[in-house]
């Protein structure tokens, strides 16, 4: 085990997720014992991999079990616990020499992987094992695409944009009543797939918006594949200017910090993109129009949110309720008893709340 400098020997610091790279980095092998190396990660030490690639995704799981678990306990507790997590298991590292070829012995071809995500690379870098990992799988699913039952087509996710993997959200759009076919605004489209399964369903003309560059591409790429020319793709803060009859938003459903830019598909600390779609919303919806917002209820089974301030956010909007679609989960962690939320995710509800402007009072 021994010391580097200035990063593996001048080699540069890769992340996607605006990690820092550790101030101390030690060269391991396979002579280091997963209990040495536990205690390095935890103390803030990186530890620049220089055996063979099985050895190192070894050594990763043996750490992971060395994290313990969190389950049963509140769920901060088990954020701040997949928080440490993430942080010890992101200090082994693995070099990657110019073109982004992976040196070590039984390592697996990264180069279009990494070129995807992290552009075309002169020099050699460092990256957290853990990381190539996650850019390695996003790679396959870009490639292999994900089945839309509701769409009978695929849909690739890329790097960095959240995977509809969960179908149930998918199938609430796919089956509610349409208000109009004429024009649709979606919300926060990452992949596309709620845009795509409107313009499947006979949407004539579709709007889909999203703030982060790598999902507007994203999604652009799937209309491409699936043919639907009439859908526009626009980066903007949620809406695009304009009036809809039907506007579609699927926010993210815990009011939790994200630790990752993966995670704010998923947790918007303190409802605040909730609330500004629904705050903003009565500009943007024509007379008679439907928003459909689509949100599972495990806010609410944690105790991170109630039905009651969810109803009060309607109100104070000036929107209605008009009907409530509902579906149980079908994702495995629904049935998983190992899953640190079972309780609550065994008992989850999603919803899409069909709801409209509310009608000015008459005048006497």
């Amino acid at each position: 085990m021994n010391p580097l400098s200035t990063m593996d020997g001048g080699r540069r610091w890769l992340t996607t997720v605006g990690t820092k790279p550790p101030r101390t980095v030690v060269a391991v092998d396979d002579g280091i014992t997963a209990d040495e190396a536990f205690r390095l990660a935890s103390s803030g030490t990186g530890l620049a991999w220089h055996g063979d690639f099985p050895g190192a995704r070894n050594l990763l799981s043996a750490m992971s079990r060395r994290c313990g678990t969190a389950a049963g306990k509140p769920f901060q507790d088990q954020r701040n616990h997949q928080a440490r997590r993430a942080r010890i298991l992101g200090r082994l590292l693995v070099p990657l020499d110019p073109g982004h070829v992976l040196p070590l012995r039984r390592g697996p071809d990264v180069r279009m992987a990494c070129a995807e995500v992290y552009g075309p690379s002169e020099t050699a870098s460092l990256v957290s094992l853990r990381e190539l990992l996650g850019v390695v799988g996003a790679h396959e699913w870009r490639v292999k695409g994900v089945d839309i039952p509701a769409l009978g087509a695929k849909i690739h996710p890329r790097h960095g944009v959240f995977s509809p993997v969960r179908g149930e959200y998918v199938d609430l759009v796919a089956r509610t009543p349409l208000p109009s076919k004429e024009l649709a605004f979606d919300i926060g489209t990452g992949t596309g797939v709620l845009a795509a399964v409107l313009a499947h369903r006979g949407v004539e003309r579709v709007v889909a918006t999203d703030n982060e560059p790598r999902a507007v591409a994203c999604a652009r790429d799937n209309f491409e594949r699936l043919g639907f020319s009439g859908v526009e793709t626009l980066e903007t803060d949620l809406f695009p200017p304009g009036r809809a009859p039907l506007v579609v938003c699927n926010p993210p459903w815990l009011p939790a910090r994200a630790h990752t830019p993966l995670e704010r598909a998923v947790y918007d600390p303190g409802s605040r993109m909730l609330h500004a779609f629904l705050d903003r919303l009565p500009r943007h919806l024509t007379p008679g129009g439907e928003a459909w917002l689509i949100l599972s209820d495990l806010a609410e089974l944690l105790g991170l949110r109630t039905r009651a301030r969810l109803l009060d956010a309607f109100e104070r909007s000036g929107l209605e309720v008009q009907g409530r679609e509902d579906i149980l989960p079908r994702h495995p962690k629904a049935a998983d008893p190992g899953d640190p939320l079972h309780a609550a995710r065994a008992k989850e509800v999603t919803s899409l709340w069909r709801l409209t402007t509310r009608a000015a009072p008459v005048p006497d």
